[in-house]
Formats: structure tokens, sequence, C-alpha cells
């Protein structure tokens, strides 16, 4: 898709959801000796969570079981727990937010990774890869972000669509 396609998709945008494991997170796993897990998380992407809430664009997470780690991060970037999303089936999880709420597919914006992530992808409105996702998902992806997973994917995003909407620079502003 072209830039200027993609950016038409994302003037529509009023909700993004957003997987994890590959775009919050860059897919690495960290065990110490007493075997308890962690990952990383970028804060680069909180201030991109900030700008489209901000901005009253939605988000939420969606993975296939929303871990600890997961809600803690939703509670830094501040995601609401009812805005953390855990199931296999998300095209189905999809279909209940937008019974819902009344959103359309075109106002969908969905990131995504990976393979699982195709169908939801082909469904949304505006469809995201970060540039380090699978070569699946970076082909159906209408826009891919320089950006890897974990590396300020939503940061870059949430500037494209607010740019995209004519209010990046407002939100700028406030820090200048």
């Amino acid at each position: 898709m072209t830039r200027e396609g993609a950016v038409e998709k994302a003037k529509k945008v009023r909700f993004v959801i957003l997987d994890i494991h590959g775009v919050l997170t860059d897919n690495t796993l960290y065990y110490t000796q007493e075997g308890i897990k962690s990952e990383a998380f970028s804060l680069h992407d909180r201030l991109g969570v900030t700008a489209l809430v901000e901005a009253g664009i939605g988000v939420s997470f969606l993975t296939s079981k929303i871990s600890r780690a997961d809600q803690q991060m939703g509670k830094i970037y501040g995601i609401p727990p009812e805005k953390l999303w855990g199931s296999s089936a998300k095209i189905g999880r999809l279909d209940e937010f937008e019974k819902e709420s009344g959103f359309t597919d075109e106002e969908i914006c969905y990131v995504g990774d990976e393979m699982i992530d195709l169908g939801i992808m082909g469904r949304a409105g505006f469809s995201v890869a970060p540039a380090d996702g699978s070569a699946e998902a970076r082909a159906k992806a209408d826009h891919v972000t320089a950006a890897g997973g974990g590396r300020g994917v939503v940061r870059e995003l949430a500037q494209f669509i607010l740019e995209a909407q004519g209010r990046w620079e407002g939100f700028v502003a406030q820090f200048k």
C-alpha cells in the first residue's frame, strides 16, 4: 500500500488494538536463576499511548493470555483493566468489542507482528506491523513502522495517525 493510502486509512482511526508480544515487546523473554520470567517494554510506547488517548482515540491490549507483567504495563501505560483483553480468538474478541462499542472495522487500527494476527489484520480498517514482524504480517499490513517491536512502534504509530488526522502538532504543543 502507498503511504497516501495508509494516511487515508489512518484518518478514520478511532480505536487502536495492540498485540503485546512482538509489538510492545521485542519477543524476548528473560528468566532469572529462580525461574522468574520478565520482559522489557518501551517507555516511548507509553508516550504513544498517551498521545492517542489524549486525542480521544481508544487503546487496548490484545494477546492470547494477559500475564501479570502485561497487567502492570497496562497500569503504567494508562490502559484500564477492562481494555486488557486475553483471547486467542482475536477476531471473536473484535466482534464482541464492535458489538459493545458501535465501532466499525474501518475505525479500528490493529497492530500485530505474527501469523496469529493475520485474520484480525485483514479485518481492521488500518493494519500495522513492526519492522521486525514476520514477513506475513508485514505483507498484510497497510503500514510497516521503522521501529521494531519493543522499540517505539506505538510512539511512531501515534505520530502517524495523529499527523494524518491533523492533531499531532496540538499534542506536541503542550510540551513547548
